[in-house]
């Protein structure tokens, strides 16, 4: 049985869109049961639009990459909201951080982050 590990879309774009990064985030992805508040694909699709707008000719790739990063065999949950934000308030993160953050609470399993903040927060409430 492979653990259960709460991705955020710092390592999803590290690796979908081969930051520097990609090769750490990869071994955050491999061997384990990834779930997600569906928020992320927002966030990685935010990413792209960000990508895609400094460099347009890389749209396609871009575009290739979010479908493959998409794809990925993520369980899908949509979050508590009103609990998502007594978190944010109470550990001082964003909604949108908070959201993850929540779920690795609600599953208890660890979060993979690149966001130092976030990151902290996650060991804070360990």
């Amino acid at each position: 049985m492979k653990p259960a590990r709460v991705l955020d879309a710092s390592v999803l774009a590290a690796w979908c869109f081969r930051e520097p990064r990609a090769s750490e985030a990869l071994a955050k992805l491999q061997d384990s049961d990834l779930y997600a508040p569906t928020l992320l694909a927002y966030e990685l699709t935010s990413i792209a639009r960000k990508k895609a707008a400094a460099d347009p000719q890389k749209l396609g790739l871009l575009t290739e990459a979010l479908q493959i990063a998409l794809a990925l065999p993520i369980h899908w949950i949509e979050v508590d909201h009103t609990a998502v934000l007594r978190l944010a308030v109470a550990v001082n993160l964003t909604t949108y951080d908070a959201s993850y953050l929540y779920l690795a609470q609600l599953l208890g399993t660890s979060l993979a982050t690149f966001d130092q903040r976030l990151a902290q927060a996650a060991r804070k409430l360990r």
